[in-house]
């Protein structure tokens, strides 16, 4: 099992990351009006956006930890799976990473 920290390093349990958004709700909601200013939601975002990444990135390393592990134990074929399955979870996490960094530049040009 991982730590899962907060943007700010503070360790939070796993499946708690909700609490990051703007108001008690869903994945993909976005702030609507419970935030006090666009201003705060974007920060949000951003905070969020790169949790999520982070987040992923942790869980991209334990299954390819646990690929290792099956090929140890002989069973390659499943092994490949996940190893596969991790390489596409990789380029999800490049798209986040790129889509995080378009959303940090427009808000430097606001």
């Amino acid at each position: 099992m991982h730590l899962i920290k907060d943007e700010n390093g503070n360790p939070i349990p796993h499946g708690a990351h909700e609490q990051h958004h703007c108001h008690e709700g869903s994945h993909g909601e976005g702030c609507g009006s419970d935030c006090a200013s666009q201003g705060k939601c974007k920060n949000e975002t951003v905070a969020l956006l790169t949790y999520m990444l982070h987040h992923n990135e942790q869980h991209a390393a334990e299954l390819d930890q646990m690929a290792e592990n099956l090929v140890k134990l002989g069973l390659g074929d499943a092994a490949r799976q996940i190893k596969d399955g991790v390489s596409d979870f990789q380029k999800g996490n490049m798209r986040l990473s790129l889509a995080l960094t378009l959303v940090k530049e427009q808000l430097k040009e606001e």
